[in-house]
């Protein structure tokens, strides 16, 4: 539309240009690469189900096996989708002024230069608002319930990232079938989450609404809060500051930053929910487990000074924290009530875990479950 204020094309030919290339395979390799991967996502959603008792309530969802540059444009659409609301928003009330500040092709250049980096980064992912076009894109396996007119949409997709995965694979120096199935684990229980909690992908809507609504439209004030955070990370980085929050964080209005805990709370929970499932089920279907956690976590915690910089600036830092924090968490209540305890953090959004509760999982046992744990007795 014509008050669109990214460029949302631009993006798209800004990271492709942008983005590298994968590793080198034959024809033969890369075919055996996609073909394994789909099949392991199969025996991957098995396994998710039966440890953690979730099972979808919609239709099924497609599986895509993707490349970098299908990666990007997919998630262009994701981000098209997602970003509506805010854009009507800024193009009602700031129309001159924010075009004028920003210009929707330099945005357009940014979310590409962006997407280029995530693009060589991203193993795979359950995307949440795909437009339903989008979903037999990329080779996806699609239910064929999906083909019958006025079936239902669903909710998502889950997309792998084939050359991400093997160059990880290759750089862990692990056994390719055994980390592409730990993978799989990995994204086929975002997915469950998704499939087999209606509520939660309005919950996250209505959130992202309401932290929309908070939105400072004030360009000259988004600027100075840009100069300023992005200031702060340089000096972050360069001294290794654990404590300096992303621009994510460092742009927020105090309204927003209230939305924001709750949307890092509930990013967390999952992003745990995920980790604490890998390693899980792990042992039983992944013979060497040990080897791959170890390497893995030594890969998210290391990088140069210029990737560390990048990790801060587009807020990936927060999400290993994410993955460490949520883990803990969901380990400490399924050590204390089990799977079918823990579960009952799907019941509704008022179950959810706080920020402050995800560091003192006993607080959260005694509002939802209304049981002292042991372990803070």
């Amino acid at each position: 539309m014509d008050a669109e204020l990214v460029d949302w094309e631009l993006a798209v030919t800004t990271a492709k240009k942008l983005v590298r290339p994968g590793p080198q395979r034959s024809r033969a390799e890369a075919d055996e690469i996609v073909s394994e991967l789909r099949r392991l996502a199969v025996i991957a959603e098995g396994h998710v189900q039966d440890y953690t008792q979730l099972v979808p309530a919609g239709p099924p969802t497609p599986i895509a096996v993707v490349d970098r540059p299908e990666w990007v444009r997919s998630n262009v659409a994701g981000l098209r989708v997602a970003t509506t609301p805010l854009i009507e928003k800024l193009s009602d009330q700031s129309r001159g002024r924010l075009a004028a500040a920003v210009g929707r092709r330099v945005t357009g250049v940014q979310v590409g230069s962006a997407l280029a980096y995530l693009a060589g980064k991203v193993l795979g992912q359950f995307e949440v608002f795909l437009p339903p076009e989008e979903y037999e894109a990329g080779g996806a396996a699609s239910a064929p319930s999906l083909a019958k007119p006025g079936a239902p949409t669903p909710v998502g997709r889950l997309s792998l990232v084939a050359p991400n995965i093997a160059h990880a694979e290759e750089t862990l120096r692990v056994v390719p079938r055994d980390f592409r199935l730990w993978v799989c684990l990995h994204e086929q229980t975002h997915r469950s989450q998704f499939t087999a909690v209606p509520w939660l992908r309005e919950h996250l809507e209505s959130e992202i609404a309401a932290f929309i609504g908070a939105t400072d439209l004030d360009p000259e004030v988004l600027a100075d809060r840009l100069r300023s955070a992005v200031t702060a990370l340089r000096s972050a980085v360069r001294d290794h500051g654990p404590d300096t929050p992303s621009v994510v964080e460092a742009l927020q209005t105090p309204a927003q930053r209230a939305v924001l805990d709750r949307l890092q709370a509930l990013m967390t929970l999952l992003e745990g929910h995920a980790d604490q499932v890998m390693d899980a089920v792990g042992p039983q279907v992944v013979p060497t487990v040990a080897d791959i956690r170890g390497k893995f976590d030594n890969r998210r915690s290391g990088g140069s000074p210029i990737d560390r910089f990048l990790r801060r600036l587009l807020g990936l830092d927060l999400k290993m924290q994410q993955y460490r924090q949520g883990g803990a968490f969901v380990r400490a209540v399924v050590a204390e009530v089990g799977v079918e305890g823990f579960n009952h953090v799907w019941q509704s959004p008022r179950t959810l875990p706080t920020r402050p509760e995800l560091t003192d999982p006993g607080a959260w046992m005694l509002r939802v479950l209304g049981t002292r744990p042991s372990m803070s007795a």
